[in-house]
């Protein structure tokens, strides 16, 4: 992937984001909310020795795949999969990455082009229910968005399987992977990373895109955890008007890291948050200030390898997309797909240490292909 911020900035918007936040963004303006005073927590605080040993915990890279129940059944071939795309690059990886699991299970998949608008998105489900395929998988979109297609998909029987999207199981979403309660660890997860980095004694501004609703859970185990562990640390929220994103969202950091030069940690709700933010940094003699993201990307990861991003939640889109066919794969042998549902997906929290490889999204688990083709009878 080129490390241009443009390119990274399309990448980065990735299949997290809910549709919604597409369908009443404006000027939204940015807000924060007073810091309070920080003060240094105790060396061996109940506190710090918590958010170490979380982040001991979720620096360790996961060696196995949520799922470890066979199918059982001889899988059939065959079948035909619309996949709706959400408009953004990491939907068409994702979507990818789908493609290459049904093709070794001699499934055929048709991958439908969105811009991301609502139109654009409903003239998708339009088009997969007139094709009438085996079933439909899609991320981003809550129903909201495709209620009508989604009513006549589930009277035809066709199954909907979804992931990173503000929305719930049932009424025809067979299959929800990174729902709201799923995402809610991220901001535990960073604020392990911060606390331990700090000794916790930090002082944190977290900026947030509020619009995108899929990332409130976040944010808000963030604040929870950070005030656990780090008991009267500063935290201030800012947040970021979409119309920020690949444009002044540098200037703005910079801005208020100079209005505010207390400031120790940063926290991006997004990676693309973060995209040009270092350079920005450096050209502006910003020095001494420790930047960590949620939802890493092959931008911030090369950030994190040249040493001008500290650490990312890494997300599990490799393994999301095989679990999904997984899933399919035992509804076409007539079995639930209750234990995909209730599957905890792998996340990482990845710093220069740790971190896999800097070249493009990698998979949490290493060998997680060989571990679904021993589900689905074909090791």
């Amino acid at each position: 992937m080129s490390s241009r911020p443009g390119r990274a900035v399309r990448r980065a918007l990735t299949a997290t984001i809910p549709l919604t936040a597409l369908l009443t963004l404006s000027a939204c303006g940015s807000g924060t909310t007073p810091a309070a005073q920080s003060t240094q927590a105790a060396a061996n605080s109940p506190g710090l020795t918590a958010a170490r040993a979380a982040f001991q915990k979720y620096s360790a890279r996961p060696d196995a795949i949520p799922v470890t129940e066979p199918v059982g059944k001889k899988i059939p071939r065959g079948k035909r999969i619309d996949f709706i795309l959400c408009g953004v690059q990491s939907c068409k990886d994702l979507a990818d990455f789908f493609t290459a699991a049904a093709g070794q299970l001699g499934w055929k998949v048709r991958q439908i082009a969105t811009q991301g608008t609502p139109e654009s998105v409903q003239a998708a489900y339009d088009e997969a229910v007139r094709d009438k395929p085996d079933a439909v998988v899609a991320s981003g979109f809550p129903r909201a968005v495709y209620a009508k297609q989604l009513a006549e998909l589930k009277a035809a029987g066709i199954p909907v399987v979804q992931s990173n999207a503000d929305d719930v199981p049932g009424d025809g979403v067979s299959l929800l992977k990174n729902g709201p309660k799923d995402v809610a660890v991220q901001g535990e997860m960073i604020a392990s990373w911060v606390v331990s980095s700090s000794d916790a004694k930090a002082d944190t501004v977290y900026f947030d895109l509020p619009a995108y609703t899929i990332l409130k859970p976040v944010k808000d185990t963030f604040a929870a955890k950070y005030k656990q562990w780090c008991a009267g640390c500063a935290l201030d929220n800012v947040d970021v008007p979409i119309t920020a994103v690949g444009k002044d969202m540098p200037d703005r950091v910079v801005s208020y890291l100079r209005s505010h030069p207390k400031v120790t940690h940063v926290v991006f709700s997004l990676g693309l948050l973060n995209v040009g933010v270092p350079a920005a940094l450096k050209t502006a003699g910003i020095t001494g200030k420790h930047i960590v993201v949620n939802v890493g990307d092959a931008q911030n990861y090369q950030y994190i390898q040249s040493g001008l991003t500290d650490g990312a939640m890494a997300l599990n889109s490799h393994e999301t997309a095989w679990l999904q066919v997984d899933a399919l794969a035992r509804h076409f042998t007539g079995r639930p797909m209750d234990v995909d549902q209730r599957a905890v997906l792998p996340n990482m929290l990845v710093t220069k240490d740790n971190l896999p490889s800097a070249d493009g999204d990698f998979p949490i688990v290493k060998d997680y292909q060989a571990q679904f083709k021993a589900l689905w009878g074909l090791s």
